[in-house]
Formats: C-alpha cells, sequence, structure tokens
C-alpha cells in the first residue's frame, strides 16, 4: 500500500487534526452514524511512524477488523519524523495491533499514545462489537502495565500519606474508632508499590522490585515510627482514653491476631485490587479494602509498643508481613493468570495467537 501524495520534505506545521480530509479511504463514510455503543468499548491511537514501515503498518491496520476510522498523513510529524496515523480501535483487538506496531518497530522508531473513548456513535464499531465477546472488559495489556508503572513512583507526598494514614490509624486504635481506622485505610497509598512490586516479579524486572520494596519498608517504617511517637505523647501527657487503658481494646485485638481469616481476608484483597486494575474498576472502596489488611497493622506496631504491648506489637508486625506477602504472592500469580486467561479466550473466539 502506497501513500499518495507523500512528499521528501515535512510540511511546515505539524497537523494532527481529527478527522482530516485524509481519511483513509478503505473505512466507509466517517459520517455514518445511527447507533451508540455504551462503554470503553474503543480505544483512540496516535503513532508517529517512520516513512520506511508506514505502508506495512497501514496494511496490518486495513486487515484488522476491529479497526476502524484509519487515518494517513504522509510526512506530517517532526521529533521524531514520520507520518502521523490514527485511527480507532476496538478493546478487544488492542493487544494484536499494539503488539503488532510494536513488532514493526513503530515504538521505538516513532510513538505510540493511546486514548480511551467513553462512548462511539457508528453503526461500522457496533457491528465490529458484535464478534467479540467480553468486549467492554478485555484488558489493554499496554494500558494496565502503564497503569501500575504511573503508581511506581514515590515522591514525598507517598511516604506522607502513609504517616498521616498511620496517624489516623493510632487515634483510631486509640480510640476505638472503626470509622477512624477505615478513613486511614481511604488516605494509604501502599498498593501503588505493592502492585508494581508484582508486575516486576512478572516481568523479570528488579530493578521495580527493588524499589517497591524500598518504598513500602520506608513507607511503612515511618508510619510505625510517627504513630509510635504520637502514642509515647499521648502516654506521657497522660491522655491515654480510659478503655484502651482498662484493655477494652476490640479494634486493636483485632489487628494483632493473624489468623486462617486474615490469610483470607489477604488473600481476597489481592485478587480484588488486580481485577480493579485488568477491567479499569479501581476506585477508593477498592483501595479502602486492599489497606485494610496493611495500615491498621503498621500503626498498631508504633502504638503497641508505646503502651509497652509488647505481644500485640509483634502480633501487628506478623500481622503486616504476612498479609504484603499475600497481596504481593497474590498480584503477581494473578496478573499472570489472568494474561494466560484472556489469551485462551481470545485464541477460541479467533483461532489465531493474540498479541499482548
Amino acid at each position: 500500500m502506497v501513500i499518495p501524495g507523500r512528499d521528501a520534505s515535512p510540511p511546515p506545521a505539524v497537523s494532527l487534526t481529527f478527522p482530516h480530509p485524509a481519511l483513509h479511504p478503505h473505512r466507509g463514510d466517517p459520517r455514518r452514524v445511527a447507533a451508540r455503543a455504551d462503554g470503553l468499548l474503543m480505544l483512540h491511537v496516535r503513532t508517529v511512524s517512520p516513512a520506511d514501515v508506514t505502508d506495512r503498518v497501514l496494511e496490518m491496520l486495513d486487515a484488522n477488523p476491529g479497526v476502524l476510522s484509519l487515518i494517513a498523513l504522509p510526512s506530517a510529524v517532526r521529533r521524531p519524523q514520520g507520518d502521523a496515523i490514527e485511527f480507532d480501535v476496538l478493546t478487544s483487538s488492542a493487544n494484536d495491533v499494539l503488539a503488532a506496531l510494536r513488532g514493526l518497530g513503530v515504538d521505538r522508531r516513532g510513538s505510540i499514545t493511546i486514548e480511551p473513548i467513553g462512548t462511539t456513535i457508528s453503526d461500522a464499531a457496533n457491528e465490529a462489537s458484535r464478534d467479540a465477546p467480553y468486549q467492554e472488559s478485555t484488558p489493554v495489556w499496554e494500558q494496565v502495565d502503564a497503569t501500575i508503572r504511573a503508581q511506581g513512583t514515590y515522591p514525598p507526598s507517598f511516604y506522607g500519606l502513609l504517616v498521616i494514614s498511620g496517624l489516623i490509624a493510632a487515634v483510631g486504635i486509640l480510640t476505638n474508632s472503626q470509622i477512624l481506622v477505615v478513613g486511614a485505610m481511604v488516605v494509604c497509598p501502599d498498593y501503588g508499590a505493592i502492585s508494581n512490586i508484582a508486575l516486576g516479579i512478572n516481568q523479570g524486572s528488579h530493578q521495580r522490585v527493588r524499589r517497591g520494596l524500598f518504598a513500602l519498608a520506608a513507607g511503612f517504617g515511618a508510619a510505625i515510627v510517627v504513630p509510635f511517637l504520637f502514642a509515647v505523647v499521648v502516654r506521657a501527657a497522660d491522655k491515654i482514653p480510659r478503655a484502651y487503658m482498662l484493655g477494652l481494646r476490640p479494634v486493636s485485638s483485632l489487628i494483632n491476631s493473624p489468623n486462617l481469616f486474615s490469610v483470607v481476608v489477604a488473600v481476597l484483597a489481592g485478587l480484588v485490587g488486580v481485577i480493579s486494575l485488568t477491567e479499569s474498576r479501581a476506585n477508593t472502596l477498592i483501595g479502602v479494602f486492599i489497606s485494610v489488611t496493611t495500615i491498621p497493622a503498621a500503626a498498631d506496631i508504633g502504638v503497641s509498643s508505646a503502651m509497652q504491648g509488647r505481644s500485640e506489637a509483634v502480633g501487628s508486625f506478623l500481622q503486616l508481613l504476612l498479609n504484603v506477602s499475600i497481596l504481593i504472592v497474590v498480584g503477581s500469580v494473578a496478573l499472570r493468570a489472568q494474561r494466560r486467561i484472556w489469551r485462551r479466550l481470545a485464541i477460541r473466539r479467533t483461532g489465531v495467537q493474540p498479541g499482548g
């Protein structure tokens, strides 16, 4: 396939206007609009393709029935130099298309940008999606990995939020306030590091695993030390709540007593976290459920140590270590298992080994 009108010299200005008059002729009339496709059914992909591979890129895209609204603009891009190619793609076809683009070296010599489309109004899109079961929930693994990697940066705010959540949990433990402990779970950002460790294990990235483990160790260390100092001040000021002094500590007792149910909850939390990431369902409530196994235990180590409750502190430390380990292992196994499950579903639907 040859792009008509290619000029050896690039235009003076870069133009990526969408839609563009140079709409690829193989995709029909873009004004054909009649039906509404709900959900994140499609992605919009913008690529900068090196001129020597553009023909192969267009042939690959044109052959995929899940690709729509294909646009090619020859010599339209600078930095990097290349042809602008834009298209919409069904999420069920996105993994194959992105793997093919990588195989042609577009990611190394050009660029690939992916944008979600909330709603597509198109007969062609509806027709193409009918042959794609689970279209709405098909994970696009490039996006899943990018989402996890985006949470793998650990700025000062990451550690600050862990400390704040630890302090909130410490107050909740001292006052037997389950609401405050839940509030601490809302604030806690720990699952970003946990999911990055799981991804690093799957991809063999030792650097990602090391960085995640360091962030967790430093973050939880701060979330233990600061509540410890807070509890020491409370004790020195003789402001310990009476119920806590009398040993009525239902919240603390629940946290510092690891058992079979702790393992069950940690496993379920790990599964929920991975499923929410791969199916774009992550929200604050899911974060709360995941953090139920971590930040309360870290805060209780500090509080119990300050109150000279050695056995309680040891119990909370074991709870924290057990839960973080389970979350990492379950996350790694579940990510790998989901890739295999979706790959088998794709093979069963198309009979072709998918990419991604």
